[in-house]
């Protein structure tokens, strides 16, 4: 699963050491429709939230997916609503077979163990993202204002201020001066007016190559999908194509960008007409989820004790430098990256 707010839990399978895992098992001995078997549960995936997963076999050999979601750290009542409402959509995401809201479990259908992470290369990217760029449109076409919480101002620049705070703070172990913190309030400015402005439909938060699993019928698997917003139009395409975890040439990027600008069109969504006004709002939303993306990485090595994530930051980070050199707006941002890391400034096309 993907980074979110909180520590991870511990994935342990052995109850007699871990009182949840007891909990758990007590209760699917009372879903006895499913004949679930006790002795093969094992962890299924890692989270970075307090969240974890389990698979499990019925006595035919059929597995589940069991989600422990520790109360009051954990609220499994999103995740219960999302599923059904993004699976009214059509789009494959895990059924809630079974549900005890107030210890914090749930009995889900599983959806294999091949994710898009594992199984994108230049061969299969082009089926897959197309894949993934249906089933996104297929969700947005759906959206309904006030079906999901907003994805307001105040929650975008909630997440911009983790970059100081765990980036430039922790990380880079740097203050900023007053001159420059005025200057990054400014590019935040100009990031959230461009955000805001954007039409608003269904966001997932998290649309990316470690929550969608590769399936034969019904491509992609979505997973994750528990703090979905209503929000800007660009959020999820850019989680997709500008990825964390995996990184294409511009040029790939701007294909599949217009490939869903134009799938988007024809579905009825708000998306601009002007390719170029919708690649600019595409940028300016990829460039607050990385600054925000720079932030929860450092929050989850320094604070959470998961180091792996610092080795995602170059890639990041980069993705950030790219975006701001285009626009003499979001030039600052540069600056102060230079300024704070000692690099020599970087010359770039500006708009």
């Amino acid at each position: 699963m993907t980074p979110s707010e909180n520590t991870p839990a511990n994935s342990s399978t052995q109850p007699g050491s871990d009182p949840r895992l007891t909990l758990l098992l007590n209760w699917i001995t009372t879903l006895s429709e499913f004949s679930l078997q006790s002795s093969t549960i094992r962890p299924a995936s890692a989270d970075a939230s307090f969240r974890r997963y389990f698979r499990i076999n019925d006595a035919a050999g059929q597995t589940y997916i069991l989600m422990d979601a520790p109360p009051p750290m954990e609220d499994v009542r999103p995740f219960m609503q999302i599923a059904g409402l993004f699976g009214a959509t059509g789009v494959t995401v895990p059924q809630v077979l079974a549900s005890q809201t107030e210890q914090g479990f749930l009995l889900l259908s599983d959806l294999g163990t091949v994710t898009y992470s594992q199984l994108l290369n230049q061969d299969t990217a082009q089926k897959l993202y197309m894949d993934a760029i249906d089933s996104l449109v297929q969700i947005q076409s759906h959206s309904l204002p006030e079906a999901l919480p907003e994805y307001d101002r105040a929650l975008q620049m909630k997440e911009l201020q983790l970059f100081p705070e765990w980036y430039i703070g922790r990380h880079l172990g740097a203050t900023l001066t007053a001159a420059q913190q005025a200057s990054l309030d400014k590019v935040f400015e100009q990031i959230l007016a461009n955000t805001m402005a954007q039409p608003q439909v269904y966001v997932h938060r998290d649309y990316h190559s470690r929550n969608l699993m590769v399936m034969k019928e019904g491509n992609p698997g979505i997973l994750d999908f528990q703090d979905a917003v209503y929000g800007p139009i660009s959020y999820d395409i850019v989680s997709l194509l500008r990825d964390a975890y995996i990184e294409w040439d511009e040029e790939q990027v701007l294909d599949w960008a217009i490939r869903y600008w134009e799938r988007a069109r024809r579905a009825g969504l708000p998306v601009s007409p002007d390719i170029d006004n919708f690649y600019r709002d595409f940028e300016h939303m990829g460039l607050q989820r990385h600054i925000k993306i720079l932030g929860i990485f450092c929050r989850l090595a320094y604070r959470d004790g998961k180091q792996n994530y610092l080795a995602d930051l170059p890639l990041v980070l980069s993705y950030v430098r790219k975006t701001a050199q285009r626009y003499n707006t979001l030039i600052p941002l540069l600056r102060l990256l230079d300024e704070l890391e000692d690099k020599a400034p970087q010359i770039g096309y500006t708009f």
